[in-house]
């Protein structure tokens, strides 16, 4: 089998050749090292490798190994994801490299599970941009079209998994920041039910809990596989051991084939925003290929139009980004250079007022009351159907560096950031693409802690609907 061919397998299948005997880690992780160096300049994914450390413990892994990702190469977002002896930049020159003593609790259960991390993915600076676009290091661009953006915040990993580098990146979303770059870059991207995947101890209290930890990949396989390697409670987390998984394994989910399903198409969103044409009929589509696979399928609209969302939600984001800017230099165990932020990102965070205390508790009280109401009015185990974009991906540079949560940021997030609030579980899936070949994501969005229906769900429509996992072709440096 030739090396793209094995770097185009799922990660399950590329440990399945290591566990074989059939392929040896070392030729594995050399594959992906020279993958990189040759497609990376051209897309920006990766922004710091650990070459020599990665074929050490690739020289490790034997053949019968059993551990689910024996061998695999992935990435690691950088932004927050403590990696030993990695360094980790925030997508930012003002906090210094921080290289960690320890593995957040994600990484190290990647790294128990066999994966083999062979270097840190661009994210924008504090991974507050819909777009992957820093100072320090670049533009991540879009394997499928590079004069597009890869998304973000994730867009370093989706890039990466687009186009053929690793098979499995680490990512993480508060607003979208899974789901935008999936849909971007034509991969899958599953944000599971709050608290599935703990972000404890490190950052439990980081964004009320509402972010989530977990991975971009090709395959629904690997989403579950992932999710059964990181779901699991760590001490810190502030909401406690989460709700049980399914009565055998989420990887056993996407076997099943699921019961007929109430699903619900909306193809409007919050507040007015306007959904263009490709991704409405995307997913009006994939209701259609539902609805001839058995389930019923009906139109509804989620109780999410609520007048507080919009200022309760800028208000929280900004008082979040002010602690993260804290929490970061604790991390970092330094003080920010204010002259190395982005300008941006200094007027957001650092040269505003202070959001006064009251003012950022009464602000995520009205989210988190707004998520409730959506909750109660939820039909029990419906499962809704959305684009999961407004718009397609935007042009390199198209979207403008401002502060605060800007109208470009509100089109990108506005059909996927509800569900944080909410906490149910929500999936991108590359179900759709423009007559350009430009990909275009659809979201289901599950009844809380059902993330094995959705699991099931969305293999039974990449079983029937099938989609190409990697870009036919990597843009030249």
């Amino acid at each position: 089998m030739a090396d793209h061919e094995v770097l185009h397998l799922s990660a399950v299948e590329q440990a399945a050749l290591v566990r074989g005997g059939e392929l040896s880690a070392r030729e594995l992780v050399e594959m992906t090292l020279a993958a990189i160096d040759r497609m990376n300049p051209g897309l920006d994914a990766f922004v710091a490798l650990c070459p020599e450390r990665a074929l050490a413990e690739a020289d490790a892994v034997g053949t019968g190994d059993p551990r689910p990702f024996c061998g695999v190469p992935v990435g690691i977002k950088d932004f927050l994801s403590a990696t030993e002896g990695v360094p980790t930049t925030e997508g930012s020159a003002a906090f210094g490299d921080w290289i960690a003593d320890h593995d957040a609790a994600h990484v190290r259960r990647l790294r128990q599970a066999g994966a083999i991390i062979v270097g840190k993915t661009n994210t924008p600076e504090l991974a507050m941009r819909p777009v992957t676009e820093n100072d320090r290091f670049g533009v991540t661009r879009n394997p499928w079209a590079p004069g597009l953006s890869a998304g973000g915040s994730s867009g370093g990993s989706a890039s990466a998994v687009a186009a053929g580098m690793v098979a499995l990146a680490d990512a993480s979303d508060l607003g979208g920041s899974i789901r935008i770059p999936a849909a971007c870059c034509g991969v899958v991207g599953m944000k599971p039910s709050l608290g599935r995947v703990s972000i404890g101890p490190d950052f439990g209290d980081v964004g009320g809990g509402m972010p989530a930890d977990f991975a971009v990949t090709r395959t629904v396989a690997d989403t579950a596989t992932a999710l059964d390697v990181l779901a699991g409670y760590e001490p810190g987390e502030r909401r406690g051991p989460v709700m049980a998984g399914p009565a055998g394994s989420f990887a056993d989910a996407v076997c099943w084939r699921p019961a007929p399903t109430d699903l619900r198409l909306c193809l409007t969103a919050p507040h007015g925003v306007p959904v263009d044409r490709e991704p409405a009929a995307a997913a009006a589509v994939a209701a259609e290929t539902l609805r001839g696979l058995g389930h019923h399928v009906s139109e509804w609209v989620p109780a999410w139009d609520d007048e507080a969302l919009a200022s309760s939600w800028s208000t929280y984001m900004a008082g979040l980004g002010q602690h993260l800017v804290r929490v970061v230099e604790r991390l970092h165990g330094r003080e920010l250079d204010p002259d190395l932020l982005e300008p941006s990102t200094r007027a957001w965070f650092v040269d505003a007022e202070p959001i006064p205390l009251i003012a950022y508790l009464e602000a995520g009280e009205r989210l988190w009351a707004i998520g409730r109401r959506i909750i109660a009015d939820w039909p029990s185990d419906a499962v809704l159907v959305t684009p999961t974009l407004t718009r397609l991906p935007a042009p390199i540079g198209g979207i403008r560096s401002q502060a605060g949560v800007t109208d470009d940021a509100l089109r990108f997030s506005a059909l996927v950031r509800v569900w944080n609030i909410t906490g149910q579980p929500a999936i991108s899936l590359p179900l759709g693409r423009t007559d350009e070949g430009v990909p275009v994501g659809v979201q289901l969005v599950g009844a809380p802690g059902r993330d094995d229906q959705l699991l099931a769900l969305a293999a039974q429509l990449e079983a029937e609907v099938g989609w190409q996992p990697v870009a036919p072709s990597a843009p030249s440096p």
